[in-house]
């Protein structure tokens, strides 16, 4: 019962979180997650925010300004991150394209992933790479992985356009979707072999 008690009980939110204790947050954050600055900032203000619901409960004064006051430091440490290398929007942004793509979304859906993310726009295309057989890789990935076109156990009637139904919305072209369903099934797989190898 005293164990269950001590647990139950909300530790005191102390004073708000200073630029050090941000910065220490923040480095334990980039050791576990890739960020970008805008996902940095996010995590941190979040933590800003979780001390000032505490902070209120407990009654302290004046939490609302000393809330601001640390979010502003929090977007600070962040920009140092930036600055000291901790922290690259379009190194993320290529990694996480390439993973992106490689597991089945299109350009678009990546690019979406990417600016909710909190990449700049212009990162962002520059970190996707161009042309359509990139495109075609992408959507042959998603096939597999929807076990649909040339990866689909056993042809059912209306599959075909189930299936390119299903790569119209995941943001594939109709000319790359109907490119992709057409393939023959060893070639499809060769391809992809190819495409995780590069």
């Amino acid at each position: 019962m005293a164990d269950q008690r001590r647990q139950s009980t909300p530790r005191p939110a102390g004073p708000p979180p200073d630029a050090a204790r941000l910065q220490e947050i923040a480095l334990a954050h980039l050791a576990r997650f890739a960020a970008t600055e805008a996902g940095l900032r996010r995590v941190l203000q979040r933590r800003v925010d979780r001390w000032a619901r505490a902070a209120e409960q407990e009654g302290q004064p004046d939490c609302t300004s000393r809330a601001a006051t640390a979010k502003a430091q929090a977007a600070e440490v962040a920009r140092q991150m930036v600055a000291q290398g901790a922290v690259d929007d379009g190194a993320f942004a290529e990694s996480r394209a390439r993973r992106l793509l490689r597991s089945g979304r299109s350009q678009r859906a990546a690019l979406a992933h990417l600016r909710a993310k909190g990449v700049e726009a212009e990162t962002a295309l520059a970190a996707l790479p161009a042309g359509e057989e990139v495109e075609l890789d992408a959507a042959l990935a998603f096939c597999r992985r929807r076990r649909i076109g040339p990866f689909a156990r056993e042809a059912a009637d209306g599959a075909d356009l189930k299936a390119l139904g299903a790569l119209a919305r995941a943001g594939f072209a109709r000319a790359v979707a109907q490119r992709a369903l057409a393939m023959p099934p060893d070639e499809a797989e060769a391809r992809l072999l190819a495409a995780r190898q590069a």
